[in-house]
């Protein structure tokens, strides 16, 4: 644990005293983790990973497998002891306020993240497209964790403060809710001047309210979106001028519960796309680790899968399109653009180093970057380099892990 972790940890225990202030949380209803659809156990887990050949993953391996990157997974903790993680999972930190550690996960979900970023497929488990990272779990409460603790209203934002006094250099988020937090947006600002990569789902609401969901919606997070095998916006994905990229999210089987006996099916979520997007991208920043945040973003961005989009456009569906890191890894291809100036805001960030070349990136914006009038899809173009690694992926469905357990009126999910 860095000394920043250790400050946050006692931070965490005297908000543990305020949510007793709150009262006790009583959570009911049995919990939705993040996907839809589970059916029976021990399902063939890396059967149903369809999105790791077309985005070319063996071949990518012998080049870029994730090696000297970590991963800070803010979600519902996560068990370093399946088959597939042993060895993966570093010491984090456990945000809740409740018993327990950041190592037992009370869902599922959480594990399932890190598997789909950094698991080595052992066992039969989850195969991650970035074997060699390193995972650094934090966990937070999901409002319908069945428990009569006091919680920590305040848990992500100081699992995100931790996460980025930690040693990762990337932050997934499979979590969110519909309400902005001071203290929240802080830490977001906080993580970025600190040069993190921080990846959030955009939430599985898209025909159902369709309210923007916070981290994603913060102008310095990447919001994630997902799509189908087919490249096409998931009916369910959430949509509007936070998403920023899309990724595979459709079928992926998950951790059935907390019990970690099997696998289940899965219909999918933007929970699966941003995992995969924060191994994508742990791929290009091992292959490039001289760069920084702001240049494995542009990157990302700047070889996404864009089907008819044209050139500059972006989609209130997919962002910049779907993620394509092949095309970096194995042919070379993607701008980095400049190592000190966001590509999300066109503004100056503080955690990368100063660059003479910055000064030409732009005006600077207060809100997220123009998005393209409802463009719904981002089908394959027929390019040499949209063949390469199109990728396509993610169902994603209601996923509700929370509904305003906190005084505070915040609703949480998994998505």
């Amino acid at each position: 644990m860095t000394a920043g972790m250790s400050q946050t940890r006692k931070r965490r225990m005297s908000l543990g005293m305020r949510g007793r202030v709150f009262g006790t949380v009583v959570l009911a209803g049995a919990l939705s983790v993040g996907f839809a659809g589970t059916a029976s156990a021990d399902v063939d887990a890396q059967s149903k990973q369809w999105y790791l050949t077309p985005m070319h993953a063996e071949e990518m391996w012998k080049s870029a497998t994730g090696k000297g990157i970590k991963v800070a997974v803010i979600d519902t903790g996560v068990n370093p002891e399946t088959p597939s993680l042993k060895g993966q999972v570093l010491r984090g930190f456990d945000a809740t306020g409740a018993s327990g550690d950041e190592f037992d996960d009370y869902a599922g979900h959480g594990t399932t993240m890190a598997e789909l970023i950094a698991g080595t497929g052992d066992g039969g488990g989850l195969k991650g497209l970035a074997p060699d990272t390193k995972i650094i779990p934090l966990r937070v409460a999901g409002a319908d964790w069945e428990t009569k603790e006091s919680l920590n209203p305040l848990d992500t934002a100081d699992a995100i403060r931790a996460a980025a006094d930690s040693d990762a250099q990337i932050i997934s988020m499979s979590f969110g809710n519909e309400f902005k937090l001071d203290q929240e947006i802080e830490a977001v600002k906080y993580a970025e001047s600190k040069g993190k990569l921080f990846f959030a789902a955009v939430g599985n609401e898209g025909g159902e309210g369709n309210k923007p969901t916070y981290p994603a919606a913060y102008p310095e997070v990447v919001g994630v979106a997902a799509t189908d095998p087919q490249g096409k916006a998931s009916e369910y994905s959430q949509h509007g001028d936070f998403v920023d990229i899309a990724a595979p999210g459709d079928g992926i089987p998950t951790w059935c519960d907390s019990k970690f006996q099997g696998y289940c099916e899965s219909e999918g979520g933007t929970s699966q796309a941003t995992a995969i997007t924060s191994a994508a991208a742990a791929l290009i920043w091992s292959a490039h680790p001289d760069w920084t945040a702001n240049q494995v973003l542009n990157v990302l961005l700047d070889t996404a899968g864009r089907g008819d989009m044209e050139k500059g456009e972006v989609s209130n569906y997919v962002g910049h399109g779907i993620i394509r890191p092949a095309v970096n890894i194995l042919k070379g291809t993607g701008d980095p653009g400049a190592p000190d100036i966001s590509p999300l805001t066109n503004e100056k960030t503080a955690g990368s180093p100063a660059s003479p070349a910055a000064s030409a990136s732009g005006s600077s914006q207060p809100e997220k970057k123009e998005k393209a009038e409802d463009a719904a899809m981002a089908g394959s173009s027929t390019d040499d380099s949209s063949q390469l690694g199109l990728i396509i992926g993610g169902v994603a469905v209601v996923l509700v892990l929370g509904g305003g357990a906190f005084v505070l009126a915040r609703r949480r999910r998994s998505a």
